[in-house]
C-alpha cells in the first residue's frame, strides 16, 4: 500500500552536513528523511522557492521533454530501502500507456515538484525504516560502529558516528 506524501522541508545532517529532504505523510505523522545530495537538494530547493533560472536546469529539461512527448507524470513512489538506500519509480503516462522509470528519489522529488504530481511511498519503506533504525544513514557513515570516527577528513567532534533524528513531534 501507498501512504502519499510531502515534501515538508530541507534540512542538514549536522553529522556529515548531507542534505535531507523531508517527507510527511499528508494524512497521518509519518515523517521520512532521505538524505540527498548537494546538487539534487539544490534543484528541490529551487522549485520549492519557484527561482527561476537563465537557462533550464536538468530536472526543468526532462519537464520540458515530457511535454515535448506529451507523456504526463501520474505520481512518484519510494518503493523500496535496501542497504541504506531509497529507490523510487517515476510513473508516466503517455498515450493511455503506464510507463514506470527506475529513479534515485532526489530526482523523483525534484520532477514532481515540477509536474505538480502526487509523491507517495510504499508502506513497506516506512515499516522497514523503523524496523532497522530510526533513520538510514548516508554511504559515509554506513561503517561506522557508534563512537568511532567516520571516514570522512574532518577532524571535529561532529565526525563520530551517531543517529541523526527529527523531533519525534515535528510540524509547522
Amino acid at each position: 500500500m501507498e501512504v502519499e506524501m510531502k515534501i515538508r522541508g530541507l534540512m542538514v545532517d549536522p553529522v556529515t552536513n548531507m542534505p535531507i529532504v523531508v517527507l510527511k505523510d499528508v494524512n497521518g505523522n509519518s515523517v521520512l528523511p532521505i538524505w540527498v545530495g548537494v546538487y539534487e537538494a539544490n534543484a528541490i530547493a529551487l522549485e520549492i522557492e519557484k527561482v527561476a533560472t537563465p537557462r533550464p536546469m536538468t530536472h526543468d529539461l526532462i519537464r520540458n521533454l515530457l511535454f515535448g512527448l506529451e507523456a504526463g507524470v501520474k505520481k512518484i513512489v519510494v518503493s523500496e530501502l535496501k542497504d541504506d538506500t531509497f529507490f523510487a519509480v517515476i510513473w508516466l503516462e503517455r498515450n493511455g500507456e503506464m510507463i514506470s522509470v527506475d529513479s534515485r528519489p532526489s530526482d523523483a522529488l525534484a520532477i514532481a515538484l515540477r509536474l505538480d504530481c502526487p509523491i507517495y511511498v510504499e508502506e513497506t519503506v516506512l515499516k522497514t525504516r523503523r524496523r532497522s533504525r530510526p533513520y538510514p544513514r548516508p554511504a559515509a557513515m554506513r561503517n561506522c560502529a557508534a563512537g568511532s570516527k567516520t571516514s570522512t577528513t574532518r577532524t571535529s567532534a561532529a565526525t563520530k558516528c551517531r543517529p541523526f533524528r527529527l523531533a519525534e513531534d515535528y510540524s509547522g
